[in-house]
């Protein structure tokens, strides 16, 4: 087929995929292609899978962590800060809006997402403030804050 004249979602149809996810209908281990990388996800015992991986929160987790660290880590180097170590640690829990004083949201239940940010160094009080306000707007953080658009289809 002409590319040229194909319509938009004959083109999003051609693009291949980023990440490709299979699974057995029989459970939840799932193997994950993601480029050159193979890995795998699971849902904990107690949610019924056999805990063989880590599990789709869990997932959303390591990539704002990574992401976090990765984006401090650049910031401080292009600055010549004398940050040696970053650890990020994060929990995901589901509260209700009423008890969330700065969330917009005031029904119902809301994804909440605390995170821990350590930093090792010989870092100013201010070195390490503006270290905390660059975590904020790391690219997965920024997305995970913006208004989503998840597009589904069958084929």
């Amino acid at each position: 087929m002409d590319t040229s004249t194909a319509t938009a979602t004959e083109q999003t149809k051609m693009k291949p995929a980023d990440v490709v996810v299979r699974g057995n209908a029989g459970g939840f281990l799932q193997e994950v292609v993601s480029g050159k990388h193979n890995l795998r996800a699971d849902e904990p015992v107690s949610a019924g899978g056999s805990d063989a991986a880590p599990g789709p929160y869990d997932y959303l987790l390591i990539a704002l962590g990574v992401c976090t660290s990765m984006t401090v880590g650049l910031y401080a180097r292009r600055k010549q800060w004398p940050l040696e170590n970053i650890t990020v640690s994060l929990r995901h829990s589901r509260i209700h809006a009423k008890d969330c004083e700065e969330c917009e949201t005031k029904e119902g239940m809301l994804d909440r997402i605390e995170t821990e940010i350590e930093l090792t160094g010989s870092l100013s009080s201010e070195q390490r403030a503006k270290l905390i306000e660059i975590a904020a707007k790391c690219p997965v953080h920024r997305t995970l804050k913006s208004e989503i658009n998840i597009r589904l289809q069958a084929t």
